[in-house]
């Protein structure tokens, strides 16, 4: 099915604090700490671009103004190395300008993903009747499942979500959802949505994943929620109480990988495996890892 332009704007949640980060975070936004070379907000923005969206709206936070800057063009410096002769940099510097348009709205308080979904609402032009949120911490491999997502919006209505099937023992780190099966084993109609839930009381092993299309109603039920999980507002919560209104709301399984940048594991994992798969830097480091791992000396040796 050929879905024209299922949403034009892409709401992506950055105004954390990046705790987990600390100290690089001081100043430096967890959005703009590179994957390889690419910034992980960038990432998501040529993803939301790919899936049909012309507008990145950035919920940031008081102080967080690189990140936005990030998406700036920078003459200056691409005159520069256009007159060295290095043309293929300064492309690099110019995708992040030529992606898409970019636009903010702050939140200045933390209160939770809900809150600063929450937040863009009133940034929605009136004839908008759905909107992507991409979490910038997840990297959803490969590229494509907002195309797939919209797919399922044009054929069930209402609001679709990501969804990964993750072992039981890990389920209870996500918001988990209650489904029952559809013509597509791939696509599930979603009963209800729980946050976080001890993994013998989780109703599936079907978990979020980073990635929703939302229709417009989301932003009616983020005023009528009161906190949940963490004394935060959820954007899970906000969707349990469109289902149970009656709206429909189906997941998309996606059978592709994840990286979850969020915390400095997932990201070592995300920056080793985006570098191994580099034409530049890959054959040097998978011979590196190669001779690292049959080391068995304790601390970093040295360079």
């Amino acid at each position: 099915m050929q879905v024209s332009r299922p949403f034009r704007t892409a709401i992506v949640p950055a105004a954390g604090m990046g705790t987990r980060f600390l100290p690089t975070t001081k100043t430096v936004p967890k959005e703009l700490l590179p994957v390889v070379d690419t910034p992980g907000i960038e990432m998501v923005a040529a993803e939301a671009a790919d899936a049909g969206a012309s507008r990145l709206l950035i919920v940031t936070a008081p102080g967080k103004d690189a990140v936005v800057a990030h998406f700036e063009p920078q003459p200056e410096l691409e005159s520069t190395l256009a007159a060295r002769g290095k043309e293929a940099l300064a492309a690099k510097v110019r995708r992040a300008a030529e992606l898409i348009e970019v636009a903010t709205v702050t939140q200045d308080e933390p209160k939770g993903l809900g809150h600063a979904v929450g937040c863009a609402g009133d940034a929605l032009a009136a004839d908008e009747e759905a909107v992507a949120v991409l979490l910038p911490d997840d990297l959803v491999l490969p590229s494509g499942v907002l195309t797939r997502m919209a797919e399922v919006r044009a054929r069930h209505g209402g609001s679709v979500l990501c969804a990964f099937d993750v072992p039981r023992e890990q389920i209870s780190a996500y918001g988990v959802f209650d489904v029952e099966d559809t013509a597509d084993p791939d696509v599930k109609r979603v009963k209800d949505m729980v946050e976080k839930p001890p993994a013998d009381k989780a109703p599936s092993t079907y978990a979020t994943a980073g990635r929703y299309l939302l229709d417009r109603e989301i932003f009616d039920a983020l005023k009528r929620i009161t906190p949940g999980a963490g004394g935060e507002l959820q954007l899970t919560d906000a969707v349990a109480l469109l289902i149970a209104e009656g709206h429909p709301v189906h997941v998309v399984v996606h059978r592709g990988g994840r990286h979850d940048l969020g915390n400095p594991a997932g990201y070592a994992r995300a920056f080793v495996d985006f570098a191994l798969a580099h034409p530049d830097y890959g054959p040097a480091l998978h011979n590196w890892l190669a001779e690292r791992l049959t080391w068995t000396g304790s601390g970093v040796r040295g360079a």
